[in-house]
């Protein structure tokens, strides 16, 4: 998954396929835990990196709205 793909989701769908990478790493994880290989190597690790990507983006969003609010009281 790309950045500019994920800024341009917002909250509700952000969390939504957050809550699916989390799914899909649990499941990926089960897999390697009893032996069996996933289907891509490098698959846990991208999973990962989206999953950070995601969080990220979801904070900084958070700020954002934190400092508009702040800058709206202030006037």
């Amino acid at each position: 998954m790309k950045t500019k793909e994920i800024r341009s989701m917002n909250k509700e769908d952000l969390n939504a396929k957050l809550e699916e990478l989390r799914k899909e790493l649990i499941k990926v994880n089960a897999q390697v835990s009893t032996g069996t290989t996933p289907k891509s190597p490098g698959q846990v690790k991208q999973i990962k990196k989206n999953i950070a990507k995601i969080l990220t983006i979801l904070h900084e969003k958070k700020e954002e709205v934190q400092k508009k609010s702040e800058v709206d009281s202030k006037t």
